[in-house]
């Protein structure tokens, strides 16, 4: 048959509440229920979980009142049964029955037995006096302090026996001294005194002696591990860091201020918790189960606070007795690290750029221009300016590349040395060879005098071989032996000249593509081919357009003796949108035509070139055709202009280079954004 398990409420009626007599009732009926039914009792009450109904010392020490309410758990065979008769036993008043007083009085001496012998085991002195200040008891361990029997000390006064003792005073006081020091004989006790209360009436008074005289011989040791002991308390909840120790069966045992305020709890609901509990595969775990330390464990806690800690095992006599662990709260130094290294790619960004632009040198400054684009080809144009190897610059007509090869030349240690340029392109083939390299009196017809050739007037320095496409096959192989050897023969010499001299070549066409057909050296095109250098077209960098512009127009004015020139937003808006196939050049040309043909000092749109205007008209005309196109019925005026706005924000990426292509400032066109919810 199962086992059950039943719970009764029960209040206790005895006017008394649950004194020792009683007490022994209910051990003795208890008892006999339990044998006849197999079943065991016991009681529930605050503090006290559970109490078995047959002892007597735990139940007086329950301390159950009269109308107090308590819990019998009965378990066992015949719980139903026996649960029924205890609980109508334990509500009842306790009518003695005259039969059992032989029993009861049976099982009160044997508690009080087994009382007088705990008492008399104690390592403490006991002295119980009653309210005439009579000895009622007096152990063993008291006889040894004293020095005197206790049939010599039982049933007299005490203030006959020891006049000193303030066990009388405690009686009449009702009030308990604790932790007072005597001398009694050759011994130093601390003395604990207490009244003996019974439904608050005194019943007489107890004393506690503790022989603490080995301890005081050793007082200055005590005083010492006790200053260190507050010292390591003291360190242990000052720091920063959280510290959890905890025993041998994963039990916390102490946590400092500094973890709970960690981890976001007090340390009553950590102290007595298993780590095992908590978190039964962490560090604290392992180094239970190996006793090897665990260190640099990262961790979020519940509260979401980021935590890195450090595990050791506490071993004595190579016995695992707990750990300790300690950790620190990472979270705010991960946001720091994360927002340091923002800041940190943002400053080495800012860094390369500022050394980017610092690198440029002065001979740069000729060179105008805010492109990213731009900025890219000079710096790599101002690293090339510190070595002596060939450059190449690549780029359509019109772009700046000479201004390039002049900016290498005086960035470089040979900036004091001559810069010779020679357009290949505008020289006859004819006449080439003589001009680069010289020629020798009367070498050919009209040589009246020797001549230096461009490589001989470039010695120390730099020479610029621009247009270098167009030289024929014959004069790049003449070309070739000057890159690789540094030496050539004038025309009609036969002296071999050498000379110190730095090439930086230039061209618009595509050389891979002549190589390809043949009409271009391969192995020339290698040694040119060094430190390429490619020039952005005017259409690749169009934020450089209103610069180039300015720049151009200031400088005419100054020849024409003109005011400051402002431009109006469409005229700088038709410049923008023009693809200016003919670059720098072509830009520079217009600006010269405008400025001798304009009226004022305000460049506006009817004083650009018609060409222009109507390429800007074709491009507005197309956008707004290809925007009604797509749309099947007309929309209004509203929904094509958040169409518009969205067009220009994805074309140009911020509300700045928008408003200026749309003639809109940046705080409309941010508004409208955040209007038709286009904001990233």
């Amino acid at each position: 048959m199962a086992k059950k398990s039943i719970s009764k409420k029960i209040v206790m009626q005895h006017a008394k509440g649950l004194h020792a007599r009683v007490a022994a009732m209910i051990v003795q009926k208890a008892e006999e229920l339990q044998k006849k039914y197999n079943v065991e009792f016991k009681v529930k009450k605050g503090a006290y979980k559970e109490v078995p109904l047959n002892s007597i010392l735990l139940l007086i020490s329950m301390k159950i009142k009269a109308k107090e309410e308590f819990e019998m758990l009965t378990e066992g065979e015949g719980a139903e049964e026996a649960s029924i008769l205890m609980a109508e036993y334990l509500g009842g008043d306790f009518e003695l029955d005259q039969n059992a007083v032989g029993d009861i009085d049976s099982i009160l001496q044997d508690n009080i037995l087994t009382a007088e012998n705990i008492f008399d085991s104690i390592a403490n002195g006991l002295i119980v006096i009653n309210e005439n200040n009579i000895v009622t008891f007096f152990n063993k361990e008291a006889e040894r302090i004293f020095d005197v029997p206790a049939d010599r000390i039982a049933g007299r006064d005490i203030r006959d026996v020891f006049p000193d003792s303030i066990l009388p005073e405690i009686v009449q006081t009702k009030k308990t001294e604790i932790g007072y020091t005597q001398n009694i004989g050759d011994y130093t006790v601390v003395t604990n005194s207490s009244p003996l209360l019974v439904e608050n009436q005194i019943r007489g008074a107890v004393s506690i002696f503790e022989d603490v005289s080995m301890l005081t011989n050793v007082s200055w040791q005590l005083k010492e591990i006790k200053e260190l002991k507050e010292k390591y308390q003291l360190i242990l909840e000052s720091v920063q860091d959280g510290i959890c120790f905890f025993d041998n069966n994963g039990e916390i045992t102490y946590v400092n201020a500094a973890y709970c305020k960690i981890i976001d709890k007090k340390a009553k609901e950590l102290i007595g918790v298993n780590v095992r509990e908590l978190s039964p595969e962490g560090d604290r775990v392992k180094v239970l189960e190996h006793g090897k330390a665990v260190r640099g464990g990262i961790s979020k806690k519940e509260n979401g606070v980021t935590v890195v800690s450090n595990v050791n095992p506490l071993i004595v006599d190579e016995q695992i007795m707990g750990g300790i662990s300690i950790i620190k709260d990472i979270t705010e130094v991960q946001t720091l690290m994360e927002k340091l290294s923002k800041a940190s790619a943002k400053a080495d960004y800012l860094q390369e750029e500022l050394i980017r632009v610092k690198k440029l040198g002065p001979a740069f400054e000729n060179i105008k221009g805010v492109s990213g684009k731009l900025y890219d080809c000079m710096t790599t144009a101002a690293k090339a300016a510190t070595s002596k190897y060939t450059v190449l610059i690549r780029g359509e007509s019109g772009t700046g590349k000479e201004l390039i090869a002049e900016a290498i030349h005086y960035s470089s240690s040979r900036a004091s040395e001559p810069f010779v340029r020679v357009n290949c392109g505008a020289i006859p083939p004819t006449l080439i060879e003589s001009e680069l390299f010289g020629h020798e009196k009367g070498s050919f017809t009209g040589a009246y005098k020797t001549k230096l050739g461009r490589f001989e007037l470039a010695d120390k320095g730099t020479i610029f071989l621009d247009e270098i496409g167009e030289l024929d096959k014959s004069m790049q192989v003449k070309l070739l032996r000057v890159v690789q050897s540094k030496e050539f023969q004038r025309v009609g010499g036969e002296k071999n000249i050498k000379v110190d001299v730095r090439i930086v070549a230039a061209t618009n066409q595509d050389l891979e593509q002549m190589v390809k057909n043949g009409e271009f050296r391969e192995d020339l095109y290698y040694r040119l081919n060094v430190i390429p250098i490619w020039l952005p077209p005017l259409r690749d960098r169009r934020e450089d357009i209103p610069i180039l512009a300015e720049h151009f127009c200031e400088r005419i004015s100054e020849d024409l003796g003109k005011d400051k020139i402002m431009f109006e937003k469409e005229a700088l808006r038709a410049l923008k949108n023009y693809t200016w196939p003919g670059n720098i050049r072509e830009l520079e040309n217009v600006m010269e035509r405008t400025m001798i043909l304009m009226e004022g000092n305000v460049v506006r749109a009817e004083n650009i070139p018609m060409y222009i205007l109507d390429n800007q008209r074709q491009i507005e005309t197309d956008d707004f055709e290809c925007i009604v196109e797509k749309e099947v019925d007309m929309l209004s005026w509203e929904e094509y202009e958040k169409i518009v706005i969205e067009k220009a924000l994805e074309k140009y990426k911020s509300f700045n280079a928008a408003g200026k292509v749309l003639g809109l400032t940046h705080n409309t066109v941010a508004a409208k954004a955040r209007k038709f919810n286009l904001c990233k």
